[in-house]
């Protein structure tokens, strides 16, 4: 009876620390998928600026 309440505290202070490290993994995740998700607009910003070029210097 001792050992499964050893193992039973064991697991629990194994995944009450585990659950830090997961919340770190999934958030670095959502924040490369937010960086990627933004690259095409980005992309496409400086398309369109290349494109239509500077309307200062024919004033």
């Amino acid at each position: 009876m001792r050992r499964g309440a050893f193992r039973l505290v064991l697991a629990s202070i194994l995944l009450s620390s585990l659950t830090a490290c997961l919340g770190t993994v999934v958030g670095t995740a959502v924040d490369v998928t937010l960086e990627v998700a933004k690259v095409p607009f980005k992309v496409a910003g400086a398309v369109i600026d290349v494109a239509t070029g500077d309307d200062k210097d024919e004033d």
